[in-house]
């Protein structure tokens, strides 16, 4: 069994780490290097480095940034905000990062995603999808992608443009609910559940944690009671793996209690050795 990853989330802006509730009311949550360093210190299994306002405030990455966070770590790091062409993919990977994620950018133009593809491979392609829950045509619930940092509505089905992303070449997909983004109210199942029997590729849960159970809960398994439950547990995979973010900046948890309490649950985590 693959091991799931558990990932801390340092969503960085003007040099800043900085956590949010729905993509609102931004708060200070410490600097990138030193929580870099701490969390590839605990046993994370990569980092993820996104500049949240790169996109709406039309600004390239903190690559100045990006570089003194990858001198600080030994695990695989993922950096997105302002990534609009393969040259600034280029600038990202040139500073340590593994691979790059993009949102605004591919919703503008989807076939930046086949570009990154045919020039870095699709392991390093990462897309990450801002959904919220919108009330369709028809009157049924749905999830729309938004762009620039969760402030428009693109219009897009969440699930299909998930669908059209992987085939176009993107090799994971980040997939970000705004509705539950900073609440603590945990992850969004059904959005994640739905994603995941979409696409062939691995899928990073982001948004909600508030607790251990909670994160264990989205590794394990996507179905709850709550659900429609016309499913069976093989169509209901957990995800492969799990975003944290104001669990750890803000000391309630940390690496190691998060992967001591999800392995006793069941879930295949990989361990420090001694």
């Amino acid at each position: 069994m693959q091991a799931k990853r558990i990932i801390p989330c340092l969503d960085v802006d003007d040099g800043r780490v900085v956590k949010c509730v729905k993509f609102k009311d931004i708060r200070d949550a410490g600097d990138p290097v030193e929580l870099a360093r701490r969390y590839n210190e605990d046993g994370a299994d990569e980092l993820t480095f996104l500049d949240i306002g790169a996109s709406y405030k039309s600004r390239a990455t903190l690559l100045d940034v990006v570089k003194q966070v990858a001198a600080e770590v030994f695990i695989p790091l993922c950096v997105g905000g302002g990534i609009r062409a393969i040259q600034d993919m280029r600038g990202a990977m040139n500073a340590g990062a593994d691979k790059v994620s993009v949102c605004t950018s591919a919703l503008n133009r989807p076939e930046l995603l086949r570009e990154m593809a045919d020039a870095y491979g699709s392991q390093c392609v990462v897309l990450s999808i801002d959904a919220k829950r919108v009330s369709g045509a028809d009157g049924k619930l749905c999830w729309h992608a938004f762009s620039h940092g969760g402030r428009t509505d693109t219009g897009f089905d969440a699930i299909e443009w998930a669908v059209r992303a992987v085939e176009l070449g993107a090799g994971e997909i980040l997939l970000n609910s705004i509705d539950a983004d900073g609440t603590g109210g945990g992850y969004d199942l059904e959005l994640n559940r739905r994603i995941l029997n979409a696409v062939p590729v691995p899928v990073i849960a982001s948004g909600g944690a508030g607790d251990l159970d909670q994160i264990a809960q989205v590794l394990l398994s996507t179905a709850s009671p709550e659900m429609d439950m016309s499913f069976s547990p093989e169509e209901s995979p957990g995800a492969d793996a799990a975003l944290v973010a104001s669990l750890l900046h803000f000391g309630k948890t940390s690496i190691q209690e998060i992967k001591n309490y999800a392995k006793a649950k069941g879930v295949c985590v990989r361990m420090q050795t001694a």
